[in-house]
């Protein structure tokens, strides 16, 4: 297999078993899924290292140019809380720093969006700006981007569920300022990226993976129309 196969077949299979243990809850399916995702890396690409939200940080990843990234739950509590369907797994391969594989599994969906065949980008109807934002957690700039933007908000869980809805059509705009970890945005901007949409930190600055410490605290993904509009008002959030 491919970067590309890998990262599809890894989290279609972890989305299976997530579906399939679903009733045991959110620790539990954190877990085992990091667990499988552990196993078929070690056997499928057994010279690269893993930065995995659930496992403790080997720093010997830094001196690798290939780093899988992954999430084997992106959205715990929409997990919990069935049918919901926001909720994501997140397959990533960075080189030298940069997403060139990666696959975000909408398992309750029936979804994986991938590289190695990148989605259309869905076409857009008239309307506000639709600004996709956590349900729970919004970051302190939405206020002000809702303004900036005449935009409206649509409130789901993770992150991979925020920006694979900007590529289904379901939202435009998906920029997070509150705080994030490399395993929250490498696979779906990977996806996002190779669909088409423009990527970025919010200052518009590029996207780097595989940092000594890999909290990234913010990201832009939107329909590439919307870009300058968005860092435009960025720009212009004094917090």
């Amino acid at each position: 297999m491919n970067d590309h196969d890998v990262a599809a077949t890894l989290a279609k299979e972890a989305g299976d078993l997530l579906l399939r243990i679903r009733d045991h809850g959110g620790a539990e399916g954190d877990r085992r899924s990091n667990a499988q995702l552990l196993d078929r890396l070690a056997q499928l690409c057994p010279d690269d290292a893993v930065l995995s939200e659930e496992s403790t940080d080997d720093s010997t990843r830094l001196r690798r140019a290939r780093v899988w990234i992954v999430d084997p739950l992106d959205g715990t509590r929409e997990y919990g809380e069935p049918p919901r369907d926001d909720w994501a797994v997140h397959v990533a391969l960075a080189t030298d720093g940069v997403p060139t594989a990666g696959a975000v599994a909408l398992p309750a969906a029936d979804l994986v969006l991938h590289t190695g065949t990148p989605p259309a980008v869905a076409s857009r109807g008239p309307g506000p700006i639709r600004l996709a934002v956590s349900r729970t957690r919004p970051p302190a700039a939405v206020h002000h981007l809702v303004a900036a933007l005449d935009a409206t908000l649509v409130p789901m869980g993770s992150a991979g569920a925020k920006a694979m809805a900007v590529i289904r059509g379901d939202a435009d705009v998906y920029a997070h300022s509150g705080g994030q970890y490399e395993w929250d945005s490498c696979a779906p901007v990977a996806v996002a990226a190779a669909a088409g949409l423009h990527v970025s930190r919010i200052d518009g600055a590029p996207l780097r993976y595989n940092q000594p410490n890999p909290y990234l605290p913010d990201l832009l993904v939107c329909r590439p129309e919307y870009a300058s509009d968005v860092l435009a008002a960025f720009a212009g959030f004094t917090g």
